[in-house]
């Protein structure tokens, strides 16, 4: 039978000790011990640290924690510099290498410690045990990555050379809960409204000193302006060990380590991209587990991501464990505890392979789209076949490649109207709200926010509700600026399963523009959808001056024909026999990344805006193309 901890313990909760910093900041942490009679319990005890942006005083952080030190588990929450009760000025990102070494390093001197040290967090507070673990600190001994970054510049902040807007959506939600305003309820208001206004504030591009709300928060305007700016890997954002941590891979902890992630979730590359990298070259064991979910630390207990539905076999709960906690108490109950928790049994893969639904619309009016989890040895999958489709001119999308000349495909993208986000791998692009429509709780919970773009998959038409848009709602596979290439109804279902890239020949009239990439699982009509559905399973965006790396910059002549690559998130998808695949191309997806001005000019300082005549081609000279893993 394993062995698991056990809620022997009552609870002592010590509130805002002062952990100190290696240049004198302090910063408050709560730290919750194992105790009988109302005072500590005898011996030594392992901790579980987290280390938050987001308020360590929220109910549900103070559940949580209670829950671990009832099992013997000392539970150690942290506001990050310059956030709630800690000192020192917030600069996104910037201190938490350093700053998470001290306090783990803080931490093993306590009387109660038996000198090992867990991190777990999602989001932000995955963000940085990463950067903890870059700096190597000894009594760092296990890490629960939950949606985590890798590399920043080539996801997760920016993108393929743009920017991911959630970031200036984060600083904008975020800005009325800053230190600052905390001080000054004057303050507070104004950040609070500009919060709410924030759909008026995303277009206005670009950011410039002094011409935005978060100029009162000088900080916060300048690691917004930085993100837009800083593009190069060279540039010092991309030198840190706090936000770059596949430049510090080699000098990282080699401690055994979970990272997980969804398909839908906005880490979904980053999480894959660092358990092939540290499983490569660490001698702990590393894991990689991979669900349908969004992003959220509460997610991974849910069947659906946006408007479809992966079905029972979905959520932790009752597949992987008996609850999203429980499934992580027995990693840290083997790797901290040394308990035989059945743990040993973990493969180093587990993947959720979506897809082979009944195609229904669920009482609950989301797609029905099914799915399993399957256990795997390696990502990517030994077994799966790289397979090119190739453009056609006639829209298709084939196998076979084309064999002549043809027209390459063309259309109009203006900065001024972009194409709008219809669902998408996002997280922390919401704005304020004061009425209770389509909300979710914050923290601290007098705050309430609702999402500006839908997190997950949704069939790909325009809505009233999404932001952008405008009547009459057609499908965008109908925009004049989106082209669609189409594979024929499967006569037998296809599995895809791995990382995805998209090769594309392409010219354009400006200096510079960016070309988007989107692959689709499309549905037949049926009585519940007699459209057909426009599944969304993965997206990115290429930023042309990049097309050659982030070295440097290099501008296009007008129509000059050149080749680039797109990296697409990876997915794992079940198309049916019946079903379509689709690519769709254009060079805007906003507001998930911010649009290309066209011009030229230095990222993020740009004057004006102009039209780009953009071209994609597919002929014999120019095999465009997308390259799927399908398995056998």
């Amino acid at each position: 039978m394993a062995q698991r901890s056990q809620p022997d313990f009552d609870v002592l909760i010590v509130r805002n000790a002062m952990a100190p910093m290696r240049d004198g900041t302090r910063l408050a942490t709560d730290v919750y011990l194992p105790a009988r009679g109302g005072e500590p319990a005898a011996g030594s005890f392992p901790a579980v640290l987290t280390r938050t942006p987001y308020d360590k005083s929220t109910q549900g952080t103070m559940q949580n924690a209670e829950y671990w030190a009832r099992r013997g588990y000392v539970r150690v929450v942290q506001d990050v510099r310059g956030r709630f009760a800690s000192e020192g000025d917030f600069y996104l990102l910037k201190n938490e290498a350093e700053d998470g070494y001290d306090t783990i390093d803080w931490l093993a001197g306590q009387a109660w410690s038996n000198g090992r040290i867990g991190m777990e967090g999602t989001s932000y507070p995955g963000w940085v045990q990463s950067a903890a673990a870059s700096l190597n600190p000894p009594n760092l001994s296990a890490m629960w990555v939950n949606q985590g970054a890798f590399n920043g510049l080539t996801s997760s902040l920016r993108h393929g050379g743009a920017l991911e807007l959630r970031w200036m959506a984060w600083a904008y939600w975020n800005a009325p809960v800053s230190v600052e305003a905390a001080r000054d309820p004057t303050l507070a208001g104004e950040l609070r409204d500009a919060a709410m206004r924030l759909r008026e504030w995303l277009p206005r591009l670009p950011v410039r000193s002094g011409e935005t709300p978060l100029a009162a928060l000088p900080n916060y305007e300048r690691w917004v302006i930085d993100l837009f700016t800083q593009c190069l890997e060279s540039d010092e954002l991309w030198q840190s060990p706090s936000l770059n941590f596949e430049a510090f891979a080699e000098q990282a902890a080699d401690v055994p380590t979970v990272y997980c992630g969804g398909w839908f979730d906005s880490y979904t590359r980053a999480t894959t991209e660092s358990w092939m990298r540290f499983q490569e070259i660490k001698e702990s064991p590393q894991y990689l587990v991979m669900g349908p979910w969004v992003h959220g630390d509460a997610t991974p207990a849910r069947s659906f991501s946006g408007n479809i539905d992966l079905g029972p076999a979905a959520p932790v709960t009752g597949n992987l464990a008996t609850g999203v906690l429980d499934h992580r108490m027995r990693f840290f109950d083997r790797f901290l505890k040394d308990f035989d928790s059945g743990w040993e049994e973990q493969p180093p893969v587990e993947i959720f392979v979506m897809g082979g639904g009944g195609g229904r619309k669920l009482s609950s009016g989301r797609l029905e789209h099914g799915g399993g989890w399957r256990e795997e040895p390696i990502w990517p999958l030994e077994r799966a076949e790289p397979t090119a489709f190739y453009l056609h001119a006639d829209g298709g999308l084939r196998r076979e490649g084309p064999k002549e000349e043809a027209e390459a495909s063309r259309y109009e993208y203006d900065p001024e109207h972009p194409v709008p986000t219809i669902s998408a791998n996002v997280s922390s692009l919401r704005e304020l709200v004061m009425e209770p429509e389509r909300v979710e709780a914050l923290s601290p919970p007098t705050l309430l926010a609702r999402e500006v773009v839908l997190k997950g998959s949704a069939d790909q038409r325009e809505r009233p509700d999404v932001f952008g848009a405008q009547p009459p709602y057609g499908p965008l596979a109908e925009r004049p600026d989106v082209l669609v290439f189409e594979a024929e109804p499967l006569t037998e279902e296809i599995e895809v399963t791995g990382p995805i890239t998209v090769t594309l020949w392409v010219s354009t009239s400006a200096p510079d523009t960016d070309f988007t990439a989107a692959l689709l699982d499309v549905y037949p009509t049926s009585s519940d959808y007699p459209e057909g559905y426009a599944l969304r399973l993965s997206d990115s965006i290429k930023r042309l001056r990049f097309r050659n790396g982030y070295s440097k910059e290099e501008l296009v002549q007008p129509d000059e024909v050149v080749q680039m690559t797109i990296e697409l998130y990876p997915t794992s998808n079940v198309f049916t026999a019946g079903h379509r695949i689709r690519l769709d191309i254009s060079s805007s997806n906003f507001p998930r990344f911010d649009p290309n001005p066209n011009t030229g000019e230095p990222l993020g300082r740009h004057t004006h805006t102009v039209v780009a005549r953009n071209a994609v081609y597919h002929d014999a000279n120019h095999p465009s193309q997308i390259e799927l893993p399908i398995v056998p």
